[in-house]
């Protein structure tokens, strides 16, 4: 039962991965300009944590929110990968689970480097943010 059941939870994670792949295209910088909110984090609803990424592309700057403190740093970018630079937040702790586990891959993928395609999931149009451990989808909010 248990392998069963494994095996159907792998089919699912890889039918949606397949779909969101089949559903991008690359993003030109300009066009990231504003608010954005994490909905999905490798395949997980995330929405609770209300984390956001606000783009300024003109400054080549990034500024937001973590899921529980404040975020904000410079954005160097070569060829189509962005990468933040000395990632500043506020010290505030995390309320529940969902905050921590978001700050956590958040960060992680923002340090790291990651690139920026159009995606779509579930009907909702937004952005993959791609690092090279975890996925995070963000729909746009306003500029």
């Amino acid at each position: 039962m248990l392998n069963k059941k494994s095996l159907i939870v792998t089919l699912l994670v890889s039918l949606c991965t397949s779909y969101l792949s089949a559903q991008t295209e690359s993003v030109d910088l300009d066009d990231l300009h504003g608010n954005w909110h994490l909905r999905s984090m490798d395949g997980k609803d995330v929405r609770k944590a209300r984390a956001i990424l606000d783009f300024d592309a003109k400054n080549m700057r990034l500024d937001g929110f973590d899921g529980c403190n404040r975020i904000s740093s410079e954005l160097k970018t070569n060829s189509k990968t962005l990468k933040s630079t000395k990632l500043a937040t506020t010290r505030m702790g995390c309320r529940e689970f969902i905050h921590s586990y978001v700050r956590t891959r958040l960060h992680k993928t923002v340090k790291e480097g990651f690139t920026v395609t159009k995606a779509k999931q579930n009907g909702v149009e937004g952005i993959l943010v791609k690092g090279s451990k975890h996925k995070l989808f963000f729909k746009w909010m306003s500029s």
